[in-house]
């Protein structure tokens, strides 16, 4: 049995578990402690978005592109999004008929306490782990990820 599991006793299966586990304490971790400091509404789908949006804004369709969803998905989003006040639709000085989409401070905000949360917890793995344990672990990772397997579209593995 031990052989048909590889040989080391653990079932295959477990390996997507154990990633994804990893993952989703990363993620419950970073957005425990952006609902501590005023953005409790954030959703991770939401990181997408913004990142979508990009520094100079975009249209509703290029978010829609970069996210690999339709016109409308990506409009839905903006719509929550500027709801919740982490983005605006302001006139486009291209094309007076169309509207771009910006992140405001308040999602400026957002996007960098997210990035510190993220070196705060690396810096608890590290600690937990040590340094060569962590660096190993995203070097393995890097090399078992094919080439360009990080798109904005992974919003559509949360959002369904």
């Amino acid at each position: 049995m031990a052989e048909e599991r590889g040989g080391s006793g653990e079932a295959g299966f477990e390996l997507p578990l154990l990633l994804f586990a990893g993952f989703r304490s990363i993620i419950d971790t970073l957005h425990r402690d952006l609902a501590a400091h005023g953005h409790p509404d954030v959703r991770p789908a939401y990181g997408f978005a913004l990142q979508a949006v990009g520094p100079d804004g975009a249209s509703a369709s290029e978010i829609g592109r970069r996210l690999g969803v339709s016109k409308q998905a990506a409009g839905k989003t903006v719509d929550k999004l500027e709801g919740l006040g982490y983005v605006e639709r302001v006139d486009d000085p291209d094309d007076g008929r169309r509207k771009r989409v910006r992140v405001t401070a308040r999602g400026a905000d957002m996007l960098v306490r997210s990035a510190e949360g993220f070196d705060r917890i690396r810096a608890e793995w590290t600690g937990a782990l040590g340094a060569e344990r962590v660096a190993a672990l995203e070097a393995d990772l890097r090399r078992m990820a094919p080439a360009g397997a990080f798109r904005l579209d992974a919003e559509r593995w949360f959002a369904g």
